[in-house]
C-alpha cells in the first residue's frame, strides 16, 4: 500500500512554483466556464478541473464571441463619445428656467416650512411612503386571498409612512417660543 502513495503526483498540493504561472492561471480562470458541461455540479473556485466528474474546465466564451463582443464595446465607446461631444456643445449658461421653479428648490422648501434637513427627508419619505399605500389599492383581486395580500401591502407601506413622519417629528428643532 505504501508503494502506491509514492507513485501519485503532489500536484494538487504544491504551493506554484512561479509568478509568471499565477498570472497566466488568474487570466485563464476569468474566461473559463462557471458549471462542468458534463455532469452540471460547479467548479471549485481557481480549479482547472471538475471536481465530480475530472473533466477539464471549458473556456466559457470562443474566441468569435470573443471578437463580437470587442467589436460591440467599440460602437458602445464611439457612441458614447458621439453623445458626449453632442451634450459638451450645448450652451447649458444661455439656458433659463421658468421663474415658479425656484419655488421648488430644497434649501426654499425647507427655509418656508421651517424643518430640518432630516426632517424634510423623512417627510418626503412618509408622504411617498402613503402615496405607495394609496397606489396598492389600485390593484384589482379576483379572490378573497388576493384581497387580503393587498391590504398586508397597504398596512406595511402605512406602517412606513408611520415610522418615516415619527422620525421626522424627532428630527425636527424644537420651536424658539414656548408658552
Amino acid at each position: 500500500m505504501a508503494e502506491l502513495a509514492q507513485g501519485t503526483q503532489q500536484e494538487f498540493w504544491r504551493p506554484p512554483s512561479r509568478m509568471a504561472e499565477e498570472v497566466e492561471i488568474g487570466q485563464t480562470i476569468s474566461t473559463m466556464a462557471e458549471a462542468c458541461p458534463g455532469c452540471g455540479t460547479e467548479y471549485l473556485l481557481g480549479s482547472r478541473f471538475c471536481h465530480s466528474c475530472g473533466g477539464r474546465r471549458p473556456e466559457a466564451m470562443s474566441s468569435d464571441a470573443r471578437a463580437d463582443a470587442a467589436a460591440v464595446a467599440k460602437l458602445w465607446e464611439k457612441g458614447v463619445y458621439r453623445v458626449q461631444a453632442a451634450v459638451s456643445g450645448i450652451p447649458w449658461r444661455q439656458i433659463y428656467a421658468p421663474q415658479w421653479l425656484r419655488y421648488l428648490h430644497f434649501h426654499e422648501i425647507k427655509t418656508r416650512i421651517g424643518l430640518s434637513t432630516g426632517a424634510l427627508i423623512a417627510f418626503v419619505a412618509g408622504m411617498a411612503c402613503t402615496a405607495g399605500a394609496l397606489l396598492v389599492g389600485l390593484f384589482t383581486a379576483k379572490t378573497l386571498v388576493d384581497w387580503q395580500a393587498i391590504q398586508i401591502y397597504r398596512a406595511e407601506w402605512l406602517l412606513a409612512a408611520t415610522a418615516a413622519f415619527v422620525l421626522g417629528i424627532l428630527l425636527k428643532k424644537p420651536s424658539g417660543d414656548r408658552d
